[in-house]
């Protein structure tokens, strides 16, 4: 017999799951936005892939197609890895791992070089920073709690 405590035990999430699920569906909307003009300045510009992309969301983060495909990317796997503590622990230390790469590389690589293909500058460096630090600490912080709830009888 299932208790009405048991039921909504099963039903909730972590705080890490809650947390992988809110950066992914962050990750959705960016995303989403970087394909509507308007939202996205110089939209006429957004190439694939390339430095010569000069489309901004928000005219501020450098934009192109596949930087936007990335975004959704990024989004679809944090909701899906949402489902488990454990998968969401994962999502969020190893994207986080991942933004700092994308940041060391937005730092070395000259924004206007055929290298910058994502394309990337100061500002989406700098966001990527931020995201990186803050993804890991949530997957660190977040992953070690692990309560169980025991239903009373």
């Amino acid at each position: 017999m299932m208790t009405s405590g048991t039921h909504a035990s099963r039903n909730s999430r972590t705080p890490v799951q809650q947390a992988a699920l809110l950066v992914g569906a962050v990750f959705l909307l960016v995303g989403i936005l970087g394909f509507i003009p308007g939202i996205t300045t110089d939209y006429d510009t957004m190439k694939f892939a390339s430095h010569d992309s000069e489309a901004k969301l928000l005219g501020v983060f450098q934009v192109s197609i596949l930087h936007n495909l990335v975004h959704l990317a990024f989004g679809v796997a944090g909701v899906a890895m949402a489902r488990t503590a454990a998968a969401a622990r994962t999502f969020l230390l190893a994207g986080g791992a991942v933004y700092l790469v994308l940041w060391l590389y937005g730092l070395l690589v000259d924004h206007h070089s055929s290298a910058n293909f994502v394309p990337l500058n100061t500002a989406d460096d700098w966001l990527h920073f931020v995201l990186g630090l803050g993804m890991i600490a949530l997957g660190a912080l977040l992953g070690r709690r692990h309560t169980t709830t025991t239903p009373r009888v």
